[in-house]
């Protein structure tokens, strides 16, 4: 089955036309930047050129970078603060005129790697990262999600929200090198490893590709794997969570 799958970021709004039994890519990925400041309503139209430029009429999977409960925003993360309480899903349909299936974003990209990817044959516990404007989290047992984990909220010991400490913006905005970032990053996989046991860790985000280069200055005797479907995950998990809500 193929559904429109819709990621929306800190820095860009990326969206691709998926095969949900696969995970394929049945179109290319286009992306929008995010506007600024990221209001709900410049957030729809954004989200309303998306669905134009593909030309869809079905129901759309969307990942949002903030907490939801039945397709409520109940924490505005990193975009503006008139997020709070919104239901995004009846706000993306009004402008739109199609229903839309809205999850936080982390969860699917988790949805993605745990059905399809990364950690598909994993039946312990799974905490998927995803690095970026923030720190996103998903947590899975037996291939179950547990919605909404904000490992990224957690506080650094010097009492800072740790993802204002160890997201890929970070990293850019203060310059840090590599070596300097991974060293930071490894705190937070030192709280997940305490906090949760888990028996894989799975990055997504962009700065995932860069792997192999950084993963010398991490600590953890966790297995860590990178993401499958690197930064189309949340996409990809978008698109299947419509097909399964929309049932």
């Amino acid at each position: 089955m193929s559904v429109l799958g819709i990621d929306i970021g800190g820095s860009g709004i990326k969206g691709a036309i998926v095969n949900t039994k696969t995970g394929e890519l049945l179109s290319e990925r286009h992306r929008i930047t995010t506007p600024k400041p990221a209001t709900p309503e410049a957030v729809a139209k954004v989200v309303k050129e998306m669905i134009q430029h593909f030309k869809w009429k079905k129901e759309v999977g969307c990942s949002f970078p903030t907490t939801i409960v039945d397709g409520k925003c109940i924490h505005f993360g990193n975009l503006s603060p008139k997020w709070l309480n919104v239901k995004v899903n009846k706000l993306f349909k009004k402008e739109c005129k199609l229903p839309f299936y809205i999850s936080n974003d982390a969860d699917l990209a988790g949805l993605a790697e745990v059905s399809l990817g990364a950690a598909k044959k994993e039946k312990g516990l799974v905490i998927v990262v995803t690095i970026g404007t923030g720190i996103g989290s998903g947590m899975f047992y037996k291939g179950k999600l547990i919605p909404n984990l904000e490992i990224g909220r957690m506080l650094h010991t010097n009492g800072e929200i740790i993802e204002f400490y160890t997201a890929d913006s970070v990293r850019k905005k203060e310059n840090l090198k590599l070596a300097e970032w991974a060293k930071r990053f490894d705190v937070l996989l030192e709280y997940i490893r305490i906090v949760f046991t888990p028996s894989l860790i799975v990055l997504g985000g962009g700065i995932s590709k860069k792997y192999d280069d950084f993963k010398k200055h991490l600590t953890t005797d966790v297995p860590v794997k990178v993401a499958e479907f690197k930064n189309n995950a949340g996409i990809i998990g978008a698109a299947m969570y419509a097909k399964k809500m929309s049932k």
